[in-house]
């Protein structure tokens, strides 16, 4: 079997040694080699994570196949304390809905089901250096290419069906910007450092979404507390920072923003 078809399932099933050695296979399809392979506990079962360097960058291994991706709002309910947060950034003229919920239909991603491959994904964004459309060139020059939106999405969620890579709750006490001790500074369930700033702004190969951040903007706007914690939510495609980023005005901001290079298998 191609490393490519590995499923999420099928990586979960491992025993450690044999997560091991699919390591080892996967560092010597790129060249690289494995620096950690480590077990966690995610969705309450064990998880292992698996780190490649390669030409001084780090990877980790995505496992995907069949998954399921988006955010089911049908099944989700806002705490009391979502609920009035977003009712005060609607006093001061922020949100896109009568309601939290009608908020989340304009942003996020819908459920749905896809199927992916298997692939290594930088463990850290990088900035980029030319503008978005230059930049699948300038990767492929390294043996690398930009990620799909689902590929992110997935690589972020791991599996989870919640709002945030963490759960479905945020500290509503403070924004996440400057905020050292907030979920969104631990590693993710794939030892990616992932939706972690909403200062960044992670592009991929899809023109109607950004990921991880929105470069700040609802910071700077004073949009509340929930409203600053919503662009690190896996499933937010931010379509309006989207819009911005690659229209003319974004040409000229290439710089602000970054992206997850992403190693075939």
């Amino acid at each position: 079997m191609s490393l490519a078809d590995l499923t999420f399932d099928q990586w979960r099933s491992f025993e450690l040694p044999t997560a091991r050695r699919v390591a080892e296979e996967a560092a010597g399809l790129v060249d690289g080699r494995v620096t950690r392979v480590e077990t966690t506990e995610h969705l309450g079962a064990a998880l292992h994570r698996v780190r490649i360097e390669r030409n001084g960058q780090e990877f980790a291994l995505i496992p995907a196949g069949p998954v399921s991706l988006g955010f089911h709002l049908d099944s989700w309910q806002p705490t009391p304390q979502q609920t009035a947060d977003y009712a005060e950034s609607l006093e001061q003229g922020f949100g896109h809905g009568a309601d939290l919920r009608a908020h989340l239909a304009q942003v996020l991603s819908p459920r749905r089901s896809v199927v992916l491959a298997t692939v290594l994904m930088a463990v850290e964004d990088e900035d980029l250096t030319e503008s978005p459309a230059d930049m699948p060139a300038v990767l492929a020059a390294r043996g690398l290419r930009m990620p799909s939106a689902d590929e992110w999405e997935h690589a972020c969620g791991a599996g989870a069906d919640t709002l945030f890579r963490w759960g479905n709750d945020c500290p509503l006490d403070r924004i996440p910007y400057g905020d050292r001790t907030g979920p969104q500074n631990q590693l993710n369930a794939f030892g990616l450092r992932i939706a972690y700033d909403t200062y960044r702004t992670e592009l991929t190969g899809d023109v109607t979404a950004v990921h991880g951040g929105d470069g700040g903007e609802s910071v700077c706007g004073g949009y509340g507390h929930m409203l600053a914690w919503l662009p690190l939510a896996t499933a937010n495609r931010n379509p309006s920072m989207a819009e911005f980023v690659y229209g003319p005005d974004g040409e000229d901001l290439c710089e602000e923003f970054s992206t997850r290079p992403v190693l075939a298998l």
